[in-house]
């Protein structure tokens, strides 16, 4: 059991259930909230994240990306823990599984939804499992192609936040695009800091990630643009719904929030190692997952 615990690659649980918190808090600071919404939300999320994990472990396999070269974290099918089959195979288990988990939480919030609204949401939780899937597998996956961090923005972000809005209060007011959009921004901070990580590799195995095209040096300027740009719609959010009148507790809130993720902007270098680079993904993944929490407490006390 440990091999598959290994493999679902607990440590990035916390950012796939980012955007689902914040679009929680937010639907709880309007005066809409079902707790089983939320929960139902948060486990077909968390589904939807070990379906990814898995995935990716079993594409970058195939494909001939996890390699003997691949030194720092590394996979379970790459080291023989589960061999090729069986992950294929529990892939396949868990994306159906994923998909009825869906079903479960659309049933329960659009109990009264047109049909309409059912078969939207229904076509996003289909698009949730192909791009959890073809992100690495296939003969062309997309990840490879370095579309990886639009995936990324819009399912951790737009989709995710304001899609669960939507579920707990049956309305998306357009200003939610701002800190779904912040939310978006960290969670492509976190594969970026993945795949500069992972980009000598990835230039030999023929993994065109946005560190490959662009390079390690201005791979590095992108990953603390997406900080900084990460950080702002959060901000601007505030500046929209309130014109400056937050509380103060808010406000400090939302700054202790800000703090950890900007000190990183001094501390991530061009002349990191992998080994370097790698506990950053975990400290960048609940630095975002704290500053979600600390401005959705802010607008719960507001």
């Amino acid at each position: 059991m440990n091999r598959w615990v290994e493999a679902a690659r607990p440590r990035t649980l916390p950012l796939a259930v980012a955007s689902i918190m914040l679009g929680n808090l937010l639907a709880y600071a309007n005066g809409k909230f079902d707790w089983m919404i939320a929960a139902l939300a948060i486990l077909t999320t968390v589904g939807l994240q070990v379906l990814s994990n898995f995935a990716n472990d079993y594409g970058d396999s195939a494909n001939g990306i996890d390699n003997q070269d691949r030194k720092v974290a590394l996979r379970a099918v790459q080291t023989g823990k589960i061999n090729r089959q069986e992950m294929k195979q529990v892939v396949i288990l868990t994306a159906c599984i994923s998909f009825l988990m869906g079903i479960g939480l659309l049933a329960y919030s659009l109990q009264d939804a047109s049909w309409e609204i059912w078969l939207n949401f229904l076509g996003l939780g289909v698009a949730c499992i192909i791009a959890a899937i073809a992100y690495t597998v296939g003969k062309k996956p997309y990840g490879y192609m370095g579309l990886g961090d639009l995936s990324v923005f819009i399912f951790f972000g737009l989709v995710g936040t304001m899609g669960t809005y939507f579920l707990q209060t049956k309305s998306i007011p357009f200003h939610m695009a701002y800190p779904a959009a912040g939310c978006g921004l960290l969670s492509v901070a976190v594969l970026n800091l993945n795949n500069l990580r992972d980009l000598e590799n990835d230039q030999k195995s023929g993994k065109n990630s946005i560190p490959v095209r662009i390079g390690k040096a201005k791979g590095f300027f992108y990953q603390k643009a997406l900080l900084i740009l990460g950080i702002l719609p959060f901000a601007f959010y505030h500046l929209i719904v309130y014109r400056l009148g937050s509380t103060p507790t808010a406000n400090l809130l939302v700054l202790l929030g800000y703090y950890p993720i900007i000190i990183m902007l001094r501390e991530l270098k061009p002349t990191m190692t992998p080994a370097e680079i790698d506990p950053y993904l975990k400290k960048t993944a609940l630095r975002t997952l704290l500053l979600i929490l600390l401005f959705g407490i802010s607008e719960i006390i507001q």
